[in-house]
């Protein structure tokens, strides 16, 4: 059963780009689909990690927004952080699904027990992992947690806190 989910922000919870306004202030633009299913997967008592290789205010204000605990932002080796989160929460690499686009994820997405990647990720990745139907930043993350949810016959659980 899949317990901790790994995500990349560039190229997964955003569309990979970056923006900047006149006065030089970096501007992200995320899904509230990926967000609302993130809650919901912390709701059932489950872990949700970022491990992103950029620094960015606007990142830290979206994971206290969604109740993330584990964020590392400026990560080089993705792979050895997701190690040590995983030692600290008593989880091993069976119950870590990991979703990434690019070549900074490679080695944290083959240690995982699942790996996905968006629709658009990098063909290195896409040779791998499981390729989504949607691309970053259009709900991807919302696609991935719904099939972890599925896979851990979590379903149920998953729509009774709605239906």
């Amino acid at each position: 059963m899949i317990r901790l989910l790994i995500l990349d922000v560039d190229g997964c919870l955003t569309e990979g780009k970056i923006i900047y306004s006149s006065e030089g202030a970096e501007l992200k633009n995320f899904n509230v689909k990926d967000g609302f299913a993130i809650k919901e997967w912390l709701k059932m008592g489950h872990h949700a990690a970022i491990i992103t290789g950029r620094d960015s205010a606007i990142v830290a204000h979206r994971a206290k927004e969604l109740g993330i605990e584990h964020l590392y932002q400026g990560v080089k080796d993705k792979r050895s952080v997701a190690m040590q989160l995983c030692a600290k929460l008593g989880v091993d690499a069976g119950e870590v699904a990991a979703i990434g686009d690019d070549l900074n994820d490679y080695r944290l997405l083959q240690w995982a027990a699942q790996a996905y990647t968006p629709r658009d990720g990098s063909e290195y990745i896409r040779a791998f992992a499981e390729v989504l139907e949607r691309c970053g930043g259009d709900a991807c993350v919302r696609e991935m947690i719904e099939k972890v949810i599925r896979t851990n016959g979590e379903e149920e659980k998953f729509l009774s806190q709605w239906i």
